[in-house]
């Protein structure tokens, strides 16, 4: 017999049995399709990841202490910043930051516990974050310690509802500062709340906010923006050895902390390898369970088609023509399955994105994978059933009923 002849007789037995070859697919159906929408939910989260870290300002490079290392952020003050924005060349802009926490009155609100940041003039460019109304504090502002602050979107609503904030004044802690401006709506990015904050000087945040944990003039982080993606080795090597001098530190060895944004993003990435490893794992598990049900189907199918083999064999066929029969349905019932399975997984991963609360990014790479997964279960768990019904003596096989 020919390959063609063969296919034809396969497909026509599948024809036969549509019902059970249907139930057979569901499960290398929902194999693929699993795969394939794991793997989009897992590249969506990290996606997700690179998005809110790039959206807090791009082509960044970011200073702060080494953390674990021994008076590390005693040390990494607000001087170090000043010397970075006045030494390093190819830079925008630098901006200083550290955080207190303090209680806010203002209009006919009170808050309490309230995030406060101390900036330099310099943040908003820094950090790509515009201004709704109003203005950012300036440069003299910031060095003589002006008591101004500008309030994140969510503070200027709770503080004075949809009234203009500008030139009123709050009092954070014991101190009272003039509103000069209101942050754009921004929102929770990084499990960090920006319009629930205030912004002031930090200077002012020194001289009036600073505690024991934060020091008068120590700086938790540095953001520097760099003139181009280009630019950014050479930045950071400016910044490391001029730190490394300042600290008196082995710029190998050093107290202080330079990466960029990739950097953390491919820290975060790291972080979400171990949950798409483990989304991978339910996929195959999936896509196995798949694969024995059709072995399952395929040996119930020999048991209850023994006369016809005996036939089949008696009439001429060879036990390699009964094996390729057998062994091309269950391969047929997979590509079939696979091919439902693809269509339903990118189906399923826009239906996630656009229904669900997560993102979902569809992998390219994740559909070739799938469907030839399928065909692969297809042979490995056909062959076994297929040489089953090879074996089977023809006079013995025209004995049963």
């Amino acid at each position: 017999m020919t390959f063609i002849e063969t296919l034809s007789m396969a497909w026509e037995g599948l024809k036969l049995n549509k019902v059970r070859s249907l139930l057979t697919t569901l499960g290398v159906i929902i194999g693929v399709a699993s795969v394939i929408l794991m793997l989009a939910v897992s590249a969506g989260a990290e996606a997700t990841i690179a998005d809110q870290i790039n959206s807090l300002g791009a082509d960044l490079v970011i200073v702060g202490p080494m953390r674990g290392s021994p008076g590390a952020s005693k040390t990494f003050v607000y001087e170090d910043a000043l010397a970075i924005e006045e030494n390093v060349s190819h830079i925008v802009g630098v901006s200083a930051e550290q955080f207190s926490t303090q209680d806010i009155k203002g209009g006919d609100g009170a808050l309490e516990a309230i995030s406060i940041l101390g900036v330099t003039s310099d943040f908003p460019e820094v950090r790509d974050y515009a201004l709704a109304t109003g203005r950012f504090f300036t440069y003299e502002e910031n060095d003589r310690k002006t008591k101004v602050a500008v309030l994140g979107h969510g503070i200027a609503q709770d503080l004075f509802g949809g009234e203009d904030s500008f030139g009123r004044e709050i009092t954070i802690g014991a101190t009272r500062l003039t509103v000069v401006g209101v942050m754009e709506e921004k929102g929770i990015v990084a499990d960090v709340d920006y319009d629930g904050r205030v912004y002031v000087p930090i200077t002012v945040l020194f001289q009036k906010f600073a505690t024991t944990q934060v020091g008068s003039d120590r700086i938790r982080t540095a953001y520097v923006k760099v003139e181009g993606r280009d630019e950014i080795d050479g930045v950071m090597a400016q910044i490391t050895s001029l730190l490394a001098e300042r600290h008196g530190v082995d710029p190998g060895n050093p107290d202080f902390s330079v990466q960029t944004q990739q950097d953390i993003i491919a820290t975060q990435e790291a972080t979400t390898e171990a949950f798409r490893d483990l989304l991978a794992w339910v996929a195959g598990v999936s896509l196995l369970v798949g694969g024995i049900g059709i072995m399952n189907i395929m040996l119930v199918s020999v048991a209850q088609r023994t006369r016809e083999i005996g036939l089949r064999q008696a009439l001429g066929a060879r036990p390699g023509d009964v094996r390729l029969q057998f062994l091309l349905e269950a391969v047929i019932l997979s590509l079939v399955g696979g091919l439902v399975g693809v269509l339903g997984g990118i189906g399923g991963s826009h239906l996630f994105g656009v229904l669900g609360t997560m993102r979902t990014e569809l992998v390219p790479a994740s559909i070739p994978l799938a469907f030839g997964a399928s065909a692969v279960v297809g042979i490995f768990f056909g062959y076994y059933p297929a040489t089953q019904a090879a074996r089977l003596d023809p006079i013995e096989a025209l004995r049963r009923e």
